[in-house]
Parts: C-alpha cells; structure tokens; sequence
C-alpha cells in the first residue's frame, strides 16, 4: 500500500516557514519521497504500518494549514501515468519491485 500526503501550508511569516520546513524534514525522516512540491508518498507493508505513520502526521502536523492522506494499493499505484511537456532532469518513483524487510 502507498500512502500520498498532500499538503497546502501558510509561508507568509517566518514562523509559519519554519513550521513547513520542519514538517517536510519529518516527512523525509519518515520516509516519504517527494513526487511533487507539496506531495509525497509513502510505501506502508501493511495496515499497522499504515495506522501508526497517520498517528505520526496528526502528531507532526502544523497547526496551520492543511494535510491530506490518500491510501492506494500497489496495483492503483502501479496504473499511474505521467504525462509531462519538456524533459526535466529529476528523480522518479517508478518500481514494481517488492519490499524485501529482513
């Protein structure tokens, strides 16, 4: 299962910038990766996964703002096209390869 966080924060004061960087370094050491600005996503092995990396958005979340979590299995993850203009150099998550945890 993949876990999408979509989010739309205040960046007008320099609190409410700091509150977004903090935000994106605890999805980067949650281990989301970036797809888009203000979108990442997240593979979860199974529904405890899933339940305990929402109880650490709620936790993490500022309190402005908005934060939305989208849930899609590997087989809806795998459907997605992409569609873009002119090439841009940039990292993609593009794999079907299975999650091997030791």
């Amino acid at each position: 299962m993949r876990l999408f966080v979509f989010f739309d924060l205040p960046v007008q004061t320099a609190v409410q910038r700091k509150r977004y960087a903090q935000f994106r370094k605890f999805l980067i050491k949650d281990g989301f990766l970036m797809i888009q600005q203000s979108v990442y996503v997240k593979l979860s092995i199974n529904e405890a996964a899933v339940t305990g990396t929402i109880g650490r958005l709620k936790k993490n979340r500022p309190a402005e703002g908005l934060v939305q979590v989208l849930r899609v299995t590997e087989k809806q993850f795998s459907c997605i096209e992409s569609i873009a203009g002119k090439q841009v150099q940039h990292a993609e998550v593009d794999t079907s390869e299975c999650l091997l945890v030791l």
